[in-house]
């Protein structure tokens, strides 16, 4: 189970690695986007580092207009896990967005007025 945290706006916030193809582990700030079906999205210009492998790209309808994503084989760590999944790269995104496939998987909690938020 992880821990999150809220932002100024409410957002919920954990903290998840990425692990690059050395195996160099870089922390960051990821927003839970139920809006978002898939596993994970960042934007282009933190793809640079990490060494991932290009595989694939997907159109996928955002709140504004159709999206092409590129896809990359992408490996995270998240509560002493380690996770190889699909990592939808692309432009103009604000955030690092974990999305609602993770919720299949695992149970999200949110009690604002406690200021509890897990995933686990």
């Amino acid at each position: 189970m992880i821990e999150g945290f809220f932002d100024d706006q409410d957002a919920l916030l954990f903290e998840i690695n990425f692990i690059t193809s050395h195996g160099l582990e870089l922390a960051v700030d990821a927003m839970l986007d139920t809006g978002f079906s898939d596993w994970l999205a960042i934007n282009h210009q933190d793809l640079d580092a990490l060494g991932w492998t290009y595989f694939d790209q997907q159109t996928m309808r955002t709140a504004r207009v159709d999206v092409r994503f590129d896809i990359y084989a992408g490996k995270l760590g998240i509560d002493g896990s380690e996770f190889n999944i699909p990592i939808h790269v692309g432009k103009d995104l604000t955030e690092v967005l974990l999305g609602r496939q993770w919720l299949t998987t695992r149970r999200l909690v949110v009690d604002m007025p406690s200021g509890e938020l897990t995933l686990g």
